[in-house]
């Protein structure tokens, strides 16, 4: 079995929780790893590696095809966001040789990495998400008109990892930042704790793991330290998203569960594994070998809390040597 990672980078714990998972199961996996950067780390765990062009680059697509099609690769998996909606609209050319592409259809893609669509979406299945706004206008009128306050929080319209987004707290600083950003989205700001939700799905969207998680600690948008919460509330409305938005694969939820009042709002989705999805596969949501399993033809049903409710993860640096004169 042979499965190719793009934009491998630092994803050094996810590619070993599926080799892990292979070996578990008895299964020959190869793994391939892509990358723009040769001394990308993650690139130093594969059995293959393949250099390519950047994501906007017209050439992209069609090296990754002639990759899968050379080296007969069974499943695509992007890991992160620039990618990914090009891959969604481009999945019927991999599958057409042969190679499974573990990414959303395009129309939930593209509403995911848009955060405005994402909280008007939360909102129409009856979730609760914060207003977005997309323009420091409307949200000073919303001010005088009492509907929207301060504290707030702008960030880039199709943002991921944090970059580029401010909490502030008065008219000035908004205006300051929407001009350094320039294409955002603004919201009032929702004070609480932070949760993951890792959620995986078979290839027709029924969902086998759900499995929220509190962030403890958090460093340039990926998470540090991670408590697994069965929190049955956040599992049912996690349901009734799957039911809609029918994930190929995995995907992560952002929530804010709000301290004053209890209540949930949800942020924005990530149709990929996130930096964090390996700690829920440790602690017994396994997505990785269900991946592995469905490349092998197993139908898989929907394990209710199948992560250790309670378990605490705290990750840490490792480095390596790439240039061979080393140890």
């Amino acid at each position: 079995m042979k499965i190719l990672f793009t934009s491998v980078g630092r994803r050094v714990e996810l590619i070993e929780t599926f080799r892990n998972a292979a070996d578990r199961l008895g299964i020959d996996l190869s793994i391939i790893g892509a990358d723009i950067a040769e001394d990308a780390p993650a690139l130093y765990f594969c059995d293959e590696t393949k250099i390519v062009c950047p994501i906007k680059n017209q050439n992209y697509i069609s090296q990754l095809l002639e990759i899968c099609q050379n080296e007969h690769v069974d499943c695509l998996i992007p890991t992160i966001d620039t990618d990914l909606l090009l891959l969604a609209e481009n999945k019927g050319i991999f599958e057409s040789i042969d190679t499974k592409v573990l990414i959303s259809s395009v129309d939930k893609v593209k509403l995911c990495r848009d955060k405005n669509y994402t909280s008007d979406y939360f909102t129409r299945l009856g979730l609760k998400s914060p207003i977005s706004v997309n323009s420091v206008e409307k949200y000073e009128e919303a001010l005088n008109a009492g509907t929207l306050s301060f504290p707030a929080f702008i960030k880039p319209y199709n943002g991921s990892s944090s970059i580029n987004a401010y909490k502030v707290n008065n008219i000035d600083d908004l205006k300051s930042y929407a001009k350094k950003i320039k294409n955002y989205v603004i919201q009032p700001f929702v004070s609480g704790k932070e949760y993951t939700v890792d959620i995986f799905c078979d290839y027709k969207g029924n969902p086998v793991y759900i499995t929220p998680r509190e962030r403890l600690a958090v460093r340039a948008g990926e998470v540090l330290k991670t408590k697994i919460t069965q929190d049955d509330t956040i599992i049912s409305d996690m349901l009734k998203l799957v039911s809609d938005y029918k994930p190929c694969g995995q995907i992560t939820v952002q929530l804010i569960k709000e301290e004053s009042t209890g209540e949930n709002y949800y942020i924005e989705i990530n149709p990929r594994f996130g930096g964090g999805a390996p700690l829920s596969i440790k602690a017994g949501a396994d997505s990785a070998m269900a991946v592995l399993k469905m490349l092998n033809g197993v139908d898989l049903e929907y394990e209710s809390k199948a992560a250790k409710d309670g378990a605490i993860y705290s990750r840490f640096d490792q480095s390596i040597c790439i240039n061979g004169d080393h140890v």
